[in-house]
């Protein structure tokens, strides 16, 4: 079995539906995800919890892949609360749901091993094999971040992709500590920043298990829509998520994962003409 955990409100539906849809397509072990969520509505009125209705239809569609797939929702909102409301970095660079995977090690429902996965990632192979490294002597494996690695530390890590050993994460208080520095200091890169310096121990893997600007590199397993800085024809960012599927077609030349997102397209209509029936 393979444990997953996606963090994120009833906006990231559409992230975690494409994902979903691209990890069982090519993974036969058993998926088992969870799904932090929470209602932080004082801070944005669209923070609100990932509806049940979402998650009911995430699960139906794993199900059709593998019977024994399961997607389970978990309300965060407590925790979250008693560990960063009103903290320093609650308006970091992202969402405050970036900060959630900080709390795994106080949901009870947590395995012992477990893969966190950025809302904007594609799987464009079998996750087992990433799954099954040995981390047994590592808090943590991730890959390298393509700039921070260049202008922080060589070794600074993306943390849209972690491989987590609970038990040892448990055991030096990572997650412990880097709550404590959340709560001490502003950050720039927030959790990110947080999971590295108070990291003891981690493995570096290699890119493809978290591939950041070659979105159609043979060999990869998965890959990031993340934010990326371009030069030309002069200095900018883009940011084009898995879902815009006509921007990563004409801006990142992204076709890869064209099949996946075609059957997201169709359950997503879907899933928005059974809410309509619902509604009448």
């Amino acid at each position: 079995m393979i444990n997953i955990l996606l963090c994120g409100n009833q906006r990231v539906f559409d992230g975690a539906l494409s994902e979903l849809i691209s990890i069982t397509n090519k993974t036969k072990e058993t998926i088992n995800c969870y799904i932090f969520t929470m209602d932080v509505s004082r801070i944005k009125k669209e923070y609100t919890c990932i509806t049940d209705e979402q998650v009911k239809f995430l699960d139906e569609v794993v199900k059709t892949k593998n019977k024994e797939n399961n997607v389970t929702k978990i309300d965060v909102t407590n925790l979250y609360e008693e560990e960063f409301g009103g903290g320093k970095n609650e308006n970091a660079y992202c969402t405050p749901y970036t900060l959630l995977r900080l709390l795994a090690d106080k949901v009870k429902e947590i395995p012992e091993k477990i893969l966190y996965l950025d809302i904007d990632m594609m799987a464009d192979g079998d996750i087992s094999e990433l799954y099954n490294t040995d981390i047994s002597e590592y808090e943590y494996a991730a890959v390298k971040e393509k700039y921070g690695s260049v202008f922080i530390r060589p070794d600074y890590i993306n943390a849209g992709m972690l491989l987590l050993n609970m038990n040892k994460i448990k055991e030096t208080g990572l997650f412990e500590k880097a709550r404590a520095l959340l709560k001490k200091r502003k950050l720039i890169f927030a959790d990110q920043d947080a999971i590295f310096w108070s990291t003891t121990k981690k493995m570096i893997l290699p890119r493809k298990y978290n591939e950041q600007s070659k979105f159609n590199r043979k060999g990869t397993i998965i890959c990031h829509f993340c934010k990326r800085l371009l030069l030309t024809p002069y200095p900018h960012t883009e940011n084009y998520k898995q879902w815009n599927v006509e921007e990563i077609h004409r801006y990142l030349k992204c076709y890869t994962f064209d099949k996946d997102l075609e059957e997201y397209k169709k359950l997503k209509e879907k899933f928005e003409q059974e809410k309509e029936y619902i509604k009448q």
